[in-house]
């Protein structure tokens, strides 16, 4: 019984899709093909029908779209059209479509694609409708759409399968339609002060004007080795140098990184420059752009993300990053002279650094991990030190600082802009002082780049210049929880059924024959095992649990960490960190199912806290570590606990 009843409420989906195929040969053969209809004139849309409905009422109208529901009711039926504006209910009735043309409607699908046109109208119940006199498949929807009462949901199919996503969730739809209204507001406002909107290459020799990993590619034509941009801030300078007084660029940029709620590979980034100004007129320009898109996009100059309230309205606070760090962690900078004392207050505040540190890469992280959090309401963090500002003029009055701010909104960098450096000679010696870097180890370093320096020594006059999150700013103006909410087609680790698929063609027939792998651990060297016996009940406190990778990558500041964010099987994520990355890199382990301690304190590394542990099995191997995450079979679901 309880079987026949799962049928019931799941139907066979194959079926369905095998009975969709069957009606489109139906109607191939009665030369009714839907695919070979080329267009269709459609004269409103569904939410101007509903909003001007006093002056559309009784008017003859053409709406196309989506079938999402659809009631027959004997010699009449209702049916609602989704197109790109939202939904419209249309009243279909056999004596005004005549009999054959209401036999078909009544065999289309849920999901087909249609014309309709009819009477504006309302219902007993006034719901504005369509009182329909023709309805013209368009379209054949073979696959079946989500349940309607649940929709889709799964984050991971809605990400995947973007255009389900679309037609499912209408907040979605809503989200990327305000996206656009956004980034056209942006190009409007600058259009109006004067600046020109041009593009650069995404190809580059040299990636460079920011701390980021490049991806790599090859240009077979000519035969050399290329990189994807990192930043649109080198050419778009140049054009300055060519006497482009007010130039912006909205691009893709494409930095070699890790997965997370705020960071995608390939986002979008806004970079604008302008001549003969510093970086407090780039703080004007960032206070009235963003008032002035939040007023048009939303109405309003308070935004609220995740029930927070931020006012765009009032003057946004100013504050430098020393007096950041005295505010909210009670170190006074300027009382710091030396690297030594600056490593001695790391140790005393429990800030991790590295050994090539200096004393500005210190105050950045103490700055990272007391006082970023903080920053809710609009903040321009201001003169940062030269150490992380390679491309930034120094203060004239201390010069181990540099007019640079970034801006801050809900405790995130929203934007980063400079007083630019326009001193050949000086950028040289910030260019050596990153290949330095370079060569100890910072994959996130600059290398020197001849041809901006060449442009540098034309004249490139006083400059201000600023990049733009895009992606974040809709985030904050969308409420949405995570850079891919509001990314169309964000980046995601390939299927491991697509992988099996690709390479079935070439190894079916060969797997079979061959050998099981042989492993040689004669090399291997382990750790004496532990003589120190631990009783079961201490032991069995330790909770070991099976956690899937939503998210992970590298931490900023750090080569070894990598920051997971796992679920634990429970409602809310978990952050370990790990020190792993010189074994795998972030993207790689993304989707896997690893095994963790979770009951153990959080513990506090680079100023993230760290709740569990990862288990990985190590051994030596010719005098090297040697190092495997214990990852197991997919099917384990988040949160299982291991006996």
């Amino acid at each position: 019984m309880s079987k026949q009843q799962g049928n019931v409420q799941e139907p066979d989906i194959n079926q369905l899709r095998k009975v969709r195929r069957e009606k489109l040969k139906e109607l191939q053969d009665n030369g009714r093909d839907p695919y070979q209809v080329m267009r269709y004139e459609a004269t409103a849309h569904a939410a101007d029908i509903k909003e001007h409905y006093d002056e559309m009422e009784g008017k003859h109208v053409s709406v196309a779209g989506r079938v999402m529901q659809k009631r027959v009711m004997g010699k009449a039926s209702f049916c609602n059209v989704l197109d790109q504006s939202g939904g419209i209910q249309s009243y279909v009735a056999r004596d005004s479509l005549g009999e054959e043309a209401y036999k078909e409607f009544k065999k289309l699908d849920i999901g087909d694609v249609v014309g309709l046109e009819g009477e504006v109208f309302k219902t007993k119940t006034g719901e504005i409708s369509i009182h329909a006199s023709a309805v013209k498949l368009l379209s054949k929807s073979l696959q079946i759409l989500p349940e309607k009462f649940h929709g889709l949901t799964n984050t991971d199919i809605r990400y995947r399968q973007r255009y389900v996503d679309l037609i499912m969730n209408p907040e979605v739809r809503d989200t990327f339609i305000k996206r656009s209204h956004i980034i056209s507001a942006i190009r409007r406002y600058l259009d109006g002060q004067g600046f020109l909107e041009v593009e650069t290459p995404m190809l580059v020799s040299n990636a460079g004007g920011a701390a980021a990993r490049p991806f790599e590619t090859h240009f077979n034509a000519l035969g050399e080795d290329f990189k994807l941009r990192i930043s649109l801030e080198l050419y778009l300078k140049r054009l300055i140098v060519g006497g482009l007084e007010k130039v912006y660029e909205i691009g893709r940029v494409f930095r070699n990184e890790g997965l997370d709620t705020r960071h995608n590979p390939e986002f979008t980034l806004m970079e604008l420059y302008q001549a003969y100004t510093d970086y407090n007129g780039m703080m004007d320009l960032t206070e009235n752009l963003y008032r002035h898109v939040a007023q048009e996009v939303l109405g309003t100059t308070t935004i609220v993300y995740n029930g927070v309230e931020m006012d765009l309205g009032k003057p946004f606070e100013r504050i430098t990053m020393i007096d950041a760090v005295k505010k909210y962690a009670g170190v006074d900078w300027n009382e710091v002279q030396t690297l030594e004392e600056a490593r001695t207050l790391a140790d005393k505040h429990h800030v991790e650094y590295e050994d090539r540190h200096k004393k500005g890469d210190i105050l950045s992280l103490f700055f990272e991990e007391f006082a970023e959090e903080h920053l809710i309401q609009p903040t321009f963090v201001m003169d940062h030190p030269i150490e992380i500002s390679p491309l930034t003029k120094k203060k004239p009055e201390n010069p181990e600082y540099v007019e640079r701010f970034e801006f801050f909104m809900n405790g995130w960098e929203m934007a980063n802009a400079y007083s630019e450096l326009n001193d050949p000679l000086d950028q040289r010696e910030r260019f050596k002082a990153q290949e330095e870097l370079l060569a100890q180890g910072d994959e996130e370093a600059n290398t020197t780049d001849e041809d901006f320096l060449n442009a540098l020594e034309i004249g490139m006059p006083p400059t201000g210049g600023i990049g733009f999150g895009i992606d974040r700013m809709c985030m904050l103006m969308t409420d949405a929880a995570a850079i891919r909410d509001v990314l169309l087609f964000p980046t995601m680790k390939s299927l491991d059924t697509d992988k099996k698929a690709s390479k079935a063609s070439t190894a079916d027939r060969t797997e079979a024959e061959k050998p099981a792998e042989k492993i040689d651990f004669s090399k291997v060297k382990v750790e004496p095992l532990f003589e120190e016996m631990v009783d079961f009940d201490t032991f069995s406190k330790s909770d070991f649990r099976a956690v899937k990778v939503k998210a992970c990558e590298a931490v900023k500041k750090s080569k070894k960490l990598l920051q997971f964010t796992l679920n634990d099987g429970t409602d809310t994520d978990r952050t370990i960190l790990s020190g792993i990355h010189d074994y795998y890199e972030p993207e790689e382990l993304v989707g896997k199912t690893l095994i963790a301690i979770t009951n153990l304190p959080p513990r506090a590394m680079m100023g993230i806290d760290s709740c569990g542990m990862l288990i990985s099995a190590i051994h030596e191997e010719e005098g090297e570590e040697k190092l495997h995450l214990l990852m197991v079979d997919d099917h384990i679901p988040a949160g299982a606990k291991l006996y």
